[in-house]
């Protein structure tokens, strides 16, 4: 169990981040940038959404995840589309599926046992950098260490219902 912020209330509410089922699928047509059913289809990448805990339709963020070379990989982060910008509802949505990432990046053996590693936009490399921690490593492509994961874990995961900070 994860808290995000309802903005509208200033409150911490409980979410759940879990492997996608084939209904919690976002879908293009509900705005959403990705198209998250056919993301879905690809045999080494694992798919989760993060969910109210008391709602059954609604999805607040999705992440994808791949290994490649012993690598952890987030090859594609989105949030709902009403949690964007200045109007949104929920947040902690993004650092909760990061740091949910990193957490997992914990469980790969080999060198790069704790590292997340992604390609970011290059409008979002800055942010990547200064919320999460994230370095650049070669043109677009970012990564978080394993000092960096602990704090997001400690963060985002371990947080208690409430603190909202």
């Amino acid at each position: 169990m994860v808290y995000i912020l309802d903005i509208l209330n200033n409150k911490l509410v409980k979410a759940e981040i879990v492997f996608t089922k084939t209904n919690d699928i976002p879908l293009k047509k509900d705005g959403w940038n990705f198209n998250w059913r056919q993301l879905t289809k690809n045999d080494n990448s694992q798919s989760y959404v993060l969910k109210l805990i008391n709602s059954k339709k609604s999805v607040e963020g999705a992440l994808l995840l791949k290994i490649e070379e012993e690598m952890l990989i987030m090859d594609v982060l989105e949030v709902a589309p009403h949690n964007i910008g200045n109007k949104k509802r929920y947040d902690y949505v993004a650092g909760s599926l990061i740091a949910y990432a990193c957490r997992e990046s914990f469980k790969i053996e080999g060198n790069y046992k704790g590292f997340l590693t992604f390609v970011s936009k290059t409008n979002l490399i800055d942010w990547y950098s200064e919320k999460y921690g994230a370095e650049l490593a070669l043109g677009q492509r970012m990564f978080i260490d394993w000092e960096n994961g602990k704090r997001l874990i400690e963060k985002y995961l371990n947080r208690k219902g409430g603190r909202n900070d």
